[in-house]
């Protein structure tokens, strides 16, 4: 099971790459991995229904967690296979005529539906409760991208939102539910969860369980379309065709009943169980019906069909009995047969004849009778009609109802469910007869429909289940082999209730006279009768006023919500940096003063204020305390900056201090890149700070201040005194040494122990590089920035200097002369900035340290595991370096010494650090396990290699490519803005200049001779 998922989302990752070699035809080859495997799940046939009646496959993923891909494939989960990957396959085909050659994104959506049928197999397969949930939001996501497929058009990209929003929803509530039961159980199996399912619901626990199933049946029911969240299912028909096809018939919608299904043997017993699933089934049933005869577009007839035909499936596998789970498997599978061969059959029509409306559609059997007879076969077969598979589930489902309405626990209740099932047939026979007369009748009046010639290749498809339709109402037997295991698992274990087969029934296209045979020829008396007398049947719709539409309710909920939330921000978000701040210090003072004023607590024993062993704390402390008044009295920005950065400096002494160098060294290489960044981005803003410590509200402002660095301080003291427990920490540096591999206990907490951590915080740093080059960046990204060769020629127009024959304008060629070499090696300074602009002293000691702290920081880097450093100092000590090159040599000289962009280093480190953590995996280890490998080499002797450092590599590279961001960004891209501003003014201020603009011959460029002397 495992495989068939990676190779559906290996090939799905691949698709792109087929479309653009094949085309459309790249569907075909798409189609081969759902066939191969159906092919797979039919030898699988023989090991499921054999033996223990499962196959189960367990991969550990988190064991310390509990966390496992746990999959198991028994009765129920084979046949929803069947339908996922066969009519999966075929969708696939049938897309590879759909589509039109000079169709765009088929790439991106054909990856979709080929990931959405594996996300689908993982969803019935899975044996694990939160990896259930897993796949059942990826299918809520690739539902949502393949709904809002056609991205141009309005309708679709609405649909497709109203679509994620209800599923999601839904699929909260049940998370919530999942949780409520895993722990209530005590295990996450599903399938131990069940053996268990009596013991639980009438247990001490048994009203949690009850709540965690109600929440659960909330995400089935939303997933599945019933009322009141059937809306979303109708306006998903904005979708192509074969989505439709395939996720509204077939797949996705079937989640939901799959989740009821697989349930109900251990929890249809449950206090809410019956009157949620058949309440709301039976509501749904009828209303869907009900709208579908209102409907013009054929494709919405059978959109409502499905909202109808959802709640009919759910009230029969919900059920609760052996001859209930036995219908209601055998009907699961034969709507997903009928109903996706209608579908396709409605994407013929509209494909070549470029309408679905009834009210233009006419003689289409007379141009293509054979797709008028697939569409008769699934059309009879949704209507119960007998020799085909929906009349034989029909039937089974029938039969199941009568005997729950002659049942004496079932009440009155059953009678009346039993009515409004034969009342939803009967609305189900007259909108499947309206479908036909619809789509195929030549109707009075209007003109006859001009209709493409179909292909053989684009009818193969839903020819084919139409085929598979007829086979199975003549010959159900199959069927009712693999369906009966299941049934047996709602089996009575009372003396009289005879074998589970004999409690189960079975499928048979005859099964005689039987009250269910009654029930249908009624409701197909009644459905002729309401179809014959359509237009009266109109008229009284047309009189019924509009009820309460769900649609419409989401929107005014919506709305409501909108209109709230522009309420709340109007008067929370004032555009005042104080108010934000008073109301989060407050927020964050006054609730922990309280708890510990209510607590009671006496200040532990042995507080002090300054170490007696080490009295440069105080020095320090003072320093800090001086830094941050200073910082509130600045009245200039880069002076509140600078004393900013003398707090940070200070915490850094007392990180050093107190005997912790790596968190020294790497606070002092964080403050001061925060500066660096600080004062490159302040050149865009005024150099004062107006009224910075003014205002009524200042007073208020101190107390705030005051209070929530006194209530910090006290919070730290009481929570350190209140430790109970031996510190976790305490056994890092042996689990370091031993496990890690490493004397440095902070580094290799950071690449081993606490890796998942790690991960997660240079993914923070990715994301908060590209949020700043976001900002800044409005053209792209500037991945890669202009070299001194590429700007020369386009920029010589930009630069205004002053005027030649001025003194200034003398004096500035005379500079020139000497501020210019044509052939540096590195370090084109002199070519690239104005002379008033360039620091001799700060190009001399930027090329004598440069590559001296380029190797500093690789020493960083591999050093780290056992002295002070790792791949975080090490990358900020490289990034300093390369701020230092920017400074001296402006943008230019940034481009020449980090040729890579910086998107390119934050993805490769990303990359190399999960690849560092998946590789033990495929290895037969786990996550981010280390090894460590001793070896000897010739003239370096004893080596001992960890490979927690090559995760830390990758960490050097992200943050590398961080500081190469923040550079680009507030450095490189605002010097050019800075540059076009004063060309689009016409100040007088020399831009930074393509060396190439200085060439022997030009006016103030040096002679050849005079170059060489003065590199010498």
């Amino acid at each position: 099971m495992i495989t068939v998922l990676a190779v559906h989302f290996s090939v799905a990752v691949l698709a792109p790459f087929l479309f653009r070699a094949w085309g459309r035809n790249a569907f075909y080859a798409l189609a081969a991995v759902p066939a191969a495997s159906f092919g797979w799940l039919l030898v699988q046939h023989g090991a499921v229904y054999s033996g223990s009646g499962a196959v189960a496959e367990v991969f550990e993923w988190i064991p310390g967690l509990h966390l496992e891909l746990a999959f198991r494939m028994d009765a129920l989960a084979w046949v929803m296979s069947l339908l996922v990957l066969g009519v999966g396959s075929l969708v696939l085909v049938y897309c590879g005529r759909y589509f039109k050659k000079k169709d765009q994104d088929l790439g991106a959506f054909g990856a979709q539906l080929l990931a959405f049928a594996g996300a689908m197999f993982g969803l019935v397969t899975a044996d694990d409760l939160l990896l259930l949930f897993i796949f059942w939001e990826l299918t809520t996501i690739l539902s949502y991208l393949l709904i809002g497929f056609a991205r141009t058009r309005l309708a679709a990209r609405r649909s497709a939102l109203q679509a994620l929003m209800v599923t999601t929803a839904g699929g909260l509530a049940m998370l919530v539910g999942l949780v409520m039961l895993g722990h209530a159980a005590g295990t996450y199996r599903i399938s131990a969860i069940l053996d268990q399912a009596s013991t639980l619901a009438g247990g001490p626990s048994g009203a949690m369980v009850g709540a965690a199933v109600v929440l659960i049946l909330v995400g089935a029911i939303t997933k599945s379309a019933l009322v009141p969240f059937h809306f979303w299912l109708p306006g998903a028909m904005a979708a192509p065709t074969p989505v439709s096809a395939y996720l509204h018939a077939a797949a996705m919608v079937k989640a939901g009943i799959y989740l009821v299904a697989r349930l109900a043997p251990g929890f249809s017993e449950t206090a809410y169980w019956q009157p949620v699933v058949l309440g709301l089934g039976l509501a749904t049933m009828l209303v869907g019906g009900y709208r579908a005869l209102r409907q013009t577009d054929i494709k919405l007839i059978l959109a409502y069909g499905t909202v109808s035909q959802l709640g009919f499936l759910i009230m029969v596998v919900g059920l609760g009995t052996p001859d209930a789970a036995l219908a209601g498997l055998a009907m699961l599978l034969a709507h997903g047969l009928f109903k996706a061969t209608l579908f396709l059959v409605v994407g013929i029509i509209d494909h070549q004849s470029g309408t679905r409306d009834v009210r233009k559609l006419s003689g289409v059997f007379r141009s293509s009778r054979a797709l008028g007879i697939v569409a008769a076969v699934g059309a009879a077969s949704m209507a119960g009609v007998p020799l085909m598979g929906g009349f034989v589930a029909k039937e089974s489902v029938l039969e199941a109802f009568v005997h729950h309405a002659g049942d004496p626990h079932s009440g009155p209740w059953g009678m009346v469910v039993l009515a409004g099932l034969v009342l939803g047939s009967v609305l189900t026979f007259a909108y499947s007869a309206r479908f036909m007369w619809g789509a195929f009748a030549a109707k009075p009046g209007v003109e006859p429909t001009p209709f493409k010639a179909i292909s053989p290749s684009f009818l193969a498809a839903p020819a084919i289940l139409s085929l598979l339709t007829l086979v199975y109402g003549l010959w159900p037997v199959p069927v009712d082999g693999w369906i009966q295991p299941y049934a047996a698992l709602f089996a009575s274990t009372a003396p009289d209730a005879g074998t589970p087969a004999e409690q189960a029934g079975h499928l048979a296209l005859w099964h005689g006279f039987t009250p269910a045979l009654g029930l249908t020829a009624a409701t197909f008396v009644l459905g002729a009768a309401m179809y014959f007398g359509r237009n009266a049947v109109a008229r009284a719709q047309s009189l019924v006023p509009a009820w309460v539409d769900g649609d419409r309710t989401y929107q005014r909920i919506i709305g409501a919500l909108d209109d709230a939330a522009v309420w709340i921000t109007g008067r929370t978000q004032r555009g005042s940096l104080y108010y934000y701040l008073a109301v989060i210090l407050s927020v964050a003072f006054i609730l922990p003063l309280s708890v510990i004023l209510l607590a009671g607590k006496d200040l532990p024993a042995g507080i002090y204020l300054v170490d007696p062993n080490s009295p440069l704390q105080l020095v320090a402390g003072v320093g800090i305390v001086i830094g941050a008044l200073a910082a509130v009295r600045a009245n200039k920005r880069f002076l509140a900056v600078l004393m900013v950065s003398v707090t940070g400096y200070g915490i850094a002494l007392l990180f050093a201090l107190q005997g912790a160098p790596d968190l020294a060294l790497t606070q002092m290489l964080v403050e001061t890149i925060i500066l660096v960044a600080f004062v490159l981005a302040m050149r865009s803003l005024p150099a004062e700070l107006r009224d910075r410590t003014g205002g009524k509200y200042r007073v208020l402002r101190v107390i705030i201040g005051l209070g929530f660095g006194v209530t910090m301080v006290f919070a730290a003291i009481f929570a350190m005194g209140a430790r109970t427990a031996i510190p976790v920490s305490l056994q890092f540096p042996q689990l370091a040494y031993e496990g890690g591999g490493g004397l440095n206990v902070v580094n290799v907490t950071l690449v081993d122990i606490r890796a998942w951590d790690t991960f997660g915080e240079i993914s923070v740093l990715a994301l908060a590089a590209t949020g700043v080059a976001s900002l800044i960046f409005v053209r792209g990204r500037g991945e890669r920035l202009q070299s001194s060769a590429s700007v020369a020629e386009g920029t010589v127009g930009r630069f205004h200097g002053v005027d030649p024959g001025s003194r200034d304008g003398a004096a500035l060629a005379v500079s020139r002369k000497f501020a210019a070499a044509a052939r540096d090696a590195w370090i084109v300074a002199g070519r690239t900035l104005a002379p008033e602009r360039r620091s001799i002293i700060f190009e001399v000691v930027t090329r004598l340290i440069f590559h001296s702290m380029i190797i500093f920081s690789l020493y960083l880097l591999l050093a780290g595991h056992n002295l002070p450093g790792g791949g975080f100092a090490g990358g900020l000590t490289a990034g300093l370096a390369l701020t230092i090159r920017y400074l001296a040599g402006g943008r230019f000289e940034l481009r020449e010494a980090a040729p890579l962009g910086a998107g390119a280093l934050l993805g490769g480190g990303l990359a190399l650090a999960a690849v560092s953590g998946v590789m033990p995996l495929l290895l037969g280890g786990q996550v981010f396990q280390s090894a460590i490998i001793e070896i000897w080499l010739p003239v370096f002797g004893d080596i001992k290699f960890v490979t927690s450092t090559i995760f830390d590599i990758g960490v050097y590279i992200v943050v590398v490519g961080l500081v190469l961001d923040v550079l680009r960004s507030l450095g490189a891209e605002i010097d050019e803005h800075f540059e076009e501003r004063s060309a689009a003014s016409g100040h007088h201020r020399e831009p930074e200049r393509a060396p190439e603009l200085q060439q022997e011959g030009e006016p103030g460029a040096m002679p050849a001779e005079t170059t060489a002397k003065g590199k010498g």
